[in-house]
């Protein structure tokens, strides 16, 4: 029985001196890539009862239509605000929210685009900036209210894919 060979991991950000750069994708081929992201919003208790009789409407307005607004701007502008991130025309971004149980809101965010490089950051970026906007649509009612588990869920399209964040070649 042979062993696998198998490389050691490394930054791909970074060169081999330690510098930062952006990973060159010019040799990859163009792949149907998808990302699904989430992030959870908490709410006390009582917050979270009054929003739901509310509709989910605060004093600024509909705080999950603001919300998908947000993050679905936010996707499309993730190179703008990670470094290394390449530019993309995003061609597809659903941002969904629904509650799980009484006071957890779960946002996802799922980009699609057909390009040399994935959307994981851009998914992941969609999702937090999609509950960062539910904390300030709602910090009004209370400033105990937590973003918490921003995490990939899943990827494909390119050398990995990954499902509820396991890898596989």
């Amino acid at each position: 029985m042979t062993a696998m060979k198998t490389s050691p991991k490394r930054l791909t950000h970074v060169t081999r001196e330690g510098r930062p750069c952006m990973v060159d994708v010019g040799a990859k081929r163009v792949t149907a890539r998808r990302a699904v992201a989430e992030a959870r919003v908490r709410f006390p208790a009582d917050v979270a009862a009054t929003l739901r009789r509310e509709g989910m409407r605060g004093k600024k307005g509909p705080v999950i239509d603001t919300a998908i607004v947000a993050g679905v701007m936010a996707a499309k502008r993730t190179h703008e605000l990670i470094p290394f991130c390449h530019p993309l025309a995003i061609e597809r971004c659903d941002i969904g929210a629904d509650f799980d149980g009484a006071d957890e809101l779960v946002i996802r965010c799922e980009v699609a685009v057909a390009h040399k490089t994935g959307v994981e950051m851009e998914a992941l970026t969609g999702a937090a900036v999609a509950a960062l906007t539910v904390y300030d649509m709602c910090k009004a009612l209370s400033h105990e209210i937590a973003i918490a588990d921003v995490r990939l869920l899943e990827k494909s399209g390119g050398k990995r894919t990954v499902r509820k964040g396991r890898a596989t070649r």
